[in-house]
């Protein structure tokens, strides 16, 4: 039996594959099954029965039997960093961590890079910068600020595939953020064109009250003091402005990591109205709980906060019933003296969690435990932000797809070790978890991850 994403090859009747792989369980149309995948210039042209023979093929590869055949992770949340600050990552080592993790395609977002992609000038100089470097596909977030507001459709047609934009400061001076106003002209800008928002939504008069409020000699290496000063109404103020916004504007926006379950209220009621959001989370907000974080474990700190096991457990089930579309790793690495600056002060350390290379790992790890099936993880990981972006031939097994594959142990176990990950420094909050699954190979358009691989644009 065959469907539209299953097309057997007639040996001989067109020109030879590039690349043949089998497996016993290939990710198809969200159920596993065993398939020939069959590439042909960088576009899988058919999908036939495991024993199918095709004449010539270049490189035909059959997977062991503990092994599956996935798409490729789209990551469409990573903070790359070059250039200007290519010490705490770069085009290189983000990209080879990518790929190490199953990862095929990254969207950069436009800080912590000096300058910020907040004009085409800016964007081209990151893809002078990426070109030569990356070994994943890449596209290229551009960013909403106030000095941007106005010419945003500029960096639209240049292709980039929407906007970020920050509701609170966002750690680096070349990158305001926008006040509520500001959200909502950037709304109604993006509309015109039927663009994209990225919001990060933390709500600046609500971390306000909540700095005031903590009692004197609060703070420092203190986790549940640094959670405190983040609570869940400064995300859920802020997500409610979103809503507003694109209530006010009928445009198109995106939480990113949600990391409160207390919005998720406001944000089903905003879909059931038919608004057009969408939102994700992220592994690390998936995998650990405040009440497991030691004080002064710096390396757990992010914006906004890892919160208590409630929590967690909320998240993944609006994960399972859809309230959460997406999981994507917000990969936001920096020099460990700056993750460590401080000595274990929450205020003072650099908050971003480095995941990119552990984040399908993870996720399907805390999946595993809850009994939800690893087809389920590639929906919010592969399909699902695939689809948020517009890469529709991505994310996804199908004929007429681009050939970006993944073999995968799912029961391999190992104990994360931060000095043998591929990113450019040896500081992550997953250094010691025991994670369940191995990345044994990973093809970028047909070919083994390591060749220079394309610059996306929107």
């Amino acid at each position: 039996m065959r469907d539209a994403g299953r097309a057997s090859s007639t040996p001989g009747a067109a020109a030879a594959p590039d690349l043949v792989v089998r497996a016993r369980r290939v990710l198809l149309d969200g159920a596993f099954a065993p398939a020939s995948v069959v590439v042909r210039d960088g576009v899988v042209v058919a999908i036939g029965d495991l024993d199918a023979s095709y004449r010539d093929a270049a490189d035909d590869v059959t997977l062991p039997d503990e092994q599956v055949l996935l798409p490729g992770v789209v990551d469409t949340h990573v903070h790359v960093n070059e250039p200007g600050r290519t010490e705490w990552e770069g085009f290189a080592t983000a990209t080879r961590a990518a790929a190490a993790g199953g990862v095929t395609t990254i969207v950069d977002m436009p800080l912590n890079s000096i300058p910020p992609t907040t004009t085409v000038e800016a964007l081209e100089l990151k893809r002078a910068a990426a070109a030569p470097q990356v070994v994943v596909d890449t596209g290229f977030w551009g960013g909403a600020i106030p000095s941007s507001l106005g010419s945003l459709r500029a960096l639209h047609d240049a292709g980039v595939f929407g906007f970020k934009a920050f509701l609170s400061p966002s750690g680096v001076d070349e990158y305001p953020h926008l006040s509520t106003d500001e959200l909502l002209a950037a709304m109604h800008e993006i509309a015109a064109f039927d663009g994209l928002l990225i919001v990060h939504a933390e709500d600046p008069a609500s971390l306000d009250v909540a700095a005031a409020a903590l009692p004197e000699g609060s703070g420092g290496a203190v986790y549940a003091d640094f959670v405190a000063s983040r609570p869940d109404v400064v995300e859920r103020t802020a997500i409610e402005h979103v809503i507003d916004a694109v209530r006010d504007s009928g445009g198109r926006a995106h939480i990113l990591h949600l990391s409160s379950a207390s919005a998720l209220p406001a944000i089903r009621a905003a879909k059931d109205e038919g608004l057009r959001l969408t939102v994700e989370t992220c592994p690390h907000y998936l995998s650990f709980e405040s009440g497991a974080i030691p004080d002064g474990a710096t390396q757990y700190k992010c914006c906004p906060p890892i919160r208590d096991a409630g929590n967690r457990e909320a998240l993944w089930e609006a994960l399972v019933d859809g309230t959460i579309d997406i999981v994507a790793s917000d990969h936001s690495p920096s020099t460990a003296a700056l993750k460590f600056a401080g000595d274990g002060s929450f205020d003072v350390a650099w908050g971003g969690i480095s995941g990119l290379e552990l984040s399908l790992r993870a996720v399907w790890t805390g999946a595993r435990a809850r009994g939800i099936p690893l087809e389920r993880v590639l929906d919010w990981m592969a399909r699902g932000t695939a689809d948020l972006v517009g890469l529709t031939d991505k994310g996804r097994i199908a004929v007429g797809a681009a050939a970006d594959l993944v073999a995968f142990e799912p029961e391999a176990s190992v104990v994360v070790d931060v000095e043998a990950l591929s990113h450019r420094n040896p500081v992550s909050a997953f250094g010691g978890a025991h994670l369940h699954g191995a990345v044994a190979a990973t093809w970028v358009g047909g070919r083994r991850a390591g060749g220079r691989a394309r610059l996306l644009r929107r």
